[in-house]
């Protein structure tokens, strides 16, 4: 047994102030780690382009309304009526008339109408004068 209490003592405030510094450590590599993860995903995040007067469509994530694992979860078209800046838009339909929803619900309708024309060419035949280098 030790009986110098002073030097146990001293020992004791030293693993303290180590333990302290592994935890502070800790604490910077986990903080580090965060930022690093939050960057990266914030970086895969797309901006929506809705502006009123666009047709969008509306998640339902009630799985009972859908009995069929092949039904779309989407329903819709809505027209939008109003944009708000917590990012909470105000919807229109025939049926229900309107309605607010959150924004993280709502994807931009595409009619097949605003899509381009695909052009179609086979191996063998002729590139365009314009893409000839």
């Amino acid at each position: 047994m030790n009986l110098d209490f002073d030097a146990a003592g001293d020992i004791r405030f030293l693993q303290m102030n180590e333990l302290e510094e592994l935890r502070m450590e800790a604490y910077e590599s986990s903080k580090i780690y965060k930022d690093q993860t939050k960057k990266w995903h914030d970086a895969k995040i797309m901006k929506k382009d809705i502006s009123v007067g666009d047709l969008v469509l509306l998640f339902n994530s009630k799985v009972k309304v859908f009995p069929g694992k092949l039904r779309s979860r989407w329903s819709g078209p809505f027209k939008v009526m109003d944009i708000s800046p917590c990012c909470t838009f105000e919807l229109w339909s025939e049926e229900g008339g309107t309605f607010k929803v959150n924004g993280q619900r709502v994807k931009r309708y595409y009619d097949g109408d605003e899509k381009g024309t695909i052009e179609v060419i086979y191996p063998g035949d002729p590139l365009p004068e314009e893409e000839i280098f």
